[in-house]
């Protein structure tokens, strides 16, 4: 498990994907702070990593890789971190839409495209 605040490569990510779940990676994006953690088995491993780092429990969303798929499959927002209600969200999902986008250009940033 590890913390990503500069780019990776997309066979990094699925060779991470291969060790632990066979085709997803886990991880947990800060949405203040730009940087994910990644590797672990569960979301919340990853979201104790970025508070233990310095990371505000409210800014961490849990999401699941596909590093083998493309465009929109490629990320899937599902979590049990996710359900919030205190701040309005109230299921395994992201369902603010300015979250996600966000999330989007965090992963974006940080996972290199080429596979």
């Amino acid at each position: 498990m590890k913390i990503i605040e500069n780019p990776v490569s997309r066979e990094e990510l699925l060779n991470l994907a291969k060790e632990r779940f066979g085709d997803l990676a886990k991880a947990v994006v800060d949405v203040s702070r730009g940087i994910m953690a990644l590797g672990g088995e569960l979301h919340a491993d990853e979201e104790a990593l970025l508070i233990d780092n310095g990371s505000k429990q409210s800014d961490l969303w849990g999401i699941n890789l596909y590093p083998e798929k493309f465009e929109e499959d490629w990320i899937e927002f599902d979590s049990m971190i996710n359900i919030r209600p205190s701040q309005g969200n109230r299921s395994r999902g992201v369902e603010n839409s300015a979250v996600r986008e966000k999330i989007k250009d965090i992963v974006e940033k940080l996972i290199l495209p080429k596979l």
